[in-house]
C-alpha cells in the first residue's frame, strides 16, 4: 500500500449513508480508529469508551449544551466491522438539517467527510473482500429487479472470485515451475511438462470462454433488455406500450403517423428488466421530420436485443407480411412476429393467417388480449437458462475485458508451445495471463483503477 493510502487510512471518516431528503431516520457512519472518541465527545448517555462490540447505546448528541436530537448509536470494534475499522453508526431524525449539524459536529471533532465509495474501499484494502465483491456492493445498492439482486448477491458471496482464485492457483503452479527451469537453464533440465501445460490451457481458455461467453446474459440482466415495438403506421405500438406500462405514456390516435420520435420505458417482467421503445410508424415518409423518426426507428431496431414487431390483422395481407418477416429475418435479432387487433377479426380470418404464420402471436393491445402469453414469450427470448441454473456469470464490462486479456495472453502461451520457445517467453505470456486474472480480482492494483472503480460508489458507501 502507498504512503498516500496509509495517510489517508489514519483519518476518520464520516458521511451519511441514508439518501438524501426528508425521512423517519437518518444514519451517519464514521469509520477510523478514531470513530469511537470522536462520536462519544458529542454523546451524552453511556460513555462508549469501553462498550462492547455490536451493540447500540440510546443518548443524546450535544452541541456545548444544546441537544440537537436524541439518537441510537451503533458499535462495530475492529476488525468486526464492514471496513475493519471502528465503526460508529448514529441513527437520527431524519431532518436533514439535524444530519448536517451532526456531521458538522464530527468533522469538528476530528473527522473528515468520505469520499465517494471510501467505506467499500477501505473494506477492500483492509482484506475484507476482493475487488469483484467491492463492486458487486454498488451492483447491489443499484439493483432494480430481482435477477439484478440475484447476480449481485452472487458475486458478493465471492462466486466468481473463486471461479478466478481458481484459475490463477493452477496457472500459478506451472508458472513456478517455468521459473524453476529458468534458474537450472544450463542443464537443460524441463521440470513443467510441456503436455500438461499445453492441457492446463486448453482447459482454462475453455472456462474463460464460458465466463466470456455468460456475459451476454449478464448485461442483459444488469442493464435490461432493449426491446423496440415496431411495425407500420397505426399498427397499435402505442396502445401495446400503454398496456404494458399500464399507464399512458404514448399518444394514441387513429392518424397514422402520430408518432414522430421514440418514447422509452421500463418494467420488469419475471425479475427481468425490459426496456420498452415505441417507435415511428415505419413507412414512406410523407415530410422531413416523420422521415428523421423512421430513420431513428431503423437504427433503434439494428441496436435491439428484442424486437416485437407489430402486424396491423385488419389492414395488412398475408403477401405483405411475409415480405416484413423476410426484412426482420435480414436483422439476425431475435423478434416477436405479433398480430394486433384480434378484437376486429372474426376466427375464421385470424386461423387463416396463423396457418400462414405459426409463429405469429396473436393479441389485442387495446383489449389487452393475450398480453401476458407475450409476456412470457418475451422471457424465453431473452434466454437466461445459464443465469437460473445458478452458474457464474459475468455482469461487469471490467471484468469481461480483464478475461478477454487473459484469453489472448493464453493464446500467446499455446502459440510459444507448438513452436518450442524457450522457458523464458513461456513464462513472460504466463505472468501476463497471471496479470490479467490478479486485475480482475484486485490482488494486482493501482491507485488509478481503484480511484476510477471506487468513484462511482454513493458518498457514505
Amino acid at each position: 500500500m502507498s504512503k498516500n493510502l496509509n495517510s489517508e487510512f489514519e483519518d476518520t471518516i464520516a458521511a451519511l449513508s441514508t439518501p438524501q431528503g426528508i425521512g423517519a431516520i437518518g444514519v451517519i457512519r464514521l469509520s477510523g480508529k478514531s470513530s469511537i472518541e470522536i462520536a462519544n465527545s458529542i454523546f451524552k448517555g453511556k460513555n462508549l469508551l469501553g462498550q462492547k462490540s455490536h451493540t447500540i447505546h440510546f443518548g443524546k448528541i450535544i452541541d456545548d449544551k444544546t441537544v440537537i436530537d436524541e439518537v441510537l448509536i451503533s458499535i462495530f470494534i475492529a476488525p468486526r466491522s464492514f471496513t475493519k475499522e471502528n465503526i460508529i453508526e448514529i441513527s437520527s431524525h431524519g431532518s436533514p438539517f439535524i444530519l448536517q449539524k451532526i456531521l458538522k459536529l464530527l468533522i469538528s471533532k476530528g473527522a473528515r467527510l468520505a469520499k465517494a465509495g471510501e467505506f467499500t474501499k477501505r473494506a477492500f484494502l483492509n482484506g475484507q473482500f476482493d475487488l469483484t465483491q467491492a463492486e458487486s456492493v454498488a451492483d447491489l445498492i443499484n439493483s432494480d429487479s430481482e435477477a439484478t439482486h440475484m447476480a449481485a448477491m452472487n458475486q458478493m458471496r465471492g462466486g466468481f472470485s473463486k471461479r478466478i482464485k481458481v484459475l490463477r492457483t493452477e496457472l500459478i503452479h506451472f508458472a513456478s515451475m517455468i521459473e524453476l527451469e529458468l534458474d537450472f537453464s544450463e542443464e537443460d533440465v524441463e521440470f513443467a511438462n510441456r503436455d500438461q501445460l499445453t492441457e492446463l490451457v486448453l482447459k482454462l481458455q475453455k472456462e474463460i470462454h464460458k465466463l466470456i461467453e455468460s456475459f451476454s446474459v449478464g448485461n442483459v440482466i444488469k442493464n435490461g433488455v432493449p426491446t423496440v415495438i415496431a411495425g407500420k403506421p397505426n399498427s397499435g405500438k402505442s396502445t401495446l406500450l400503454n398496456t404494458l406500462l399500464e399507464e399512458e405514456k404514448a399518444i394514441v390516435s387513429e392518424i397514422p403517423g402520430t408518432t414522430r420520435d421514440f418514447i422509452e420505458d421500463q418494467i420488469h417482467i419475471k425479475g427481468i428488466s425490459f426496456r420498452f421503445i415505441d417507435t415511428a410508424g415505419i413507412r414512406e415518409a410523407r415530410d422531413k421530420i416523420e422521415a428523421i423518426g423512421i430513420k431513428r426507428t431503423r437504427e433503434k431496431m439494428k441496436v435491439a436485443s428484442l424486437i416485437i414487431y407489430l402486424i396491423d390483422l385488419c389492414n395488412e395481407s398475408i403477401e405483405e407480411i411475409g415480405i416484413e418477416k423476410t426484412k426482420l429475418k435480414k436483422l439476425g435479432i431475435p423478434y416477436l412476429l405479433t398480430g394486433n387487433k384480434t378484437d376486429k377479426l372474426k376466427t375464421d380470418e385470424i386461423t387463416l393467417v396463423k396457418n400462414a404464420f405459426p409463429e405469429m402471436i396473436f393479441i389485442s393491445a387495446s383489449n389487452e388480449n393475450n398480453i401476458e402469453f407475450l409476456k412470457e414469450k418475451l422471457i424465453q427470448l431473452v434466454q437466461l437458462d445459464t443465469f437460473k441454473t445458478g452458474d457464474t456469470i459475468i455482469t461487469n464490462v471490467r471484468h469481461l475485458e480483464g478475461l478477454q486479456n487473459t484469453q489472448l495472453a493464453l493464446n500467446d502461451v499455446m502459440k510459444g508451445i507448438e513452436n518450442n520457445v524457450t522457458g523464458d517467453f513461456l513464462a513472460m505470456d504466463i505472468r501476463q495471463a497471471l496479470h490479467y486474472l490478479g486485475e480482475i480480482t484486485g490482488e494486482i492494483s493501482t491507485e488509478d483503477l481503484l480511484e476510477n472503480i471506487f468513484s462511482k460508489f454513493c458518498i457514505g458507501k
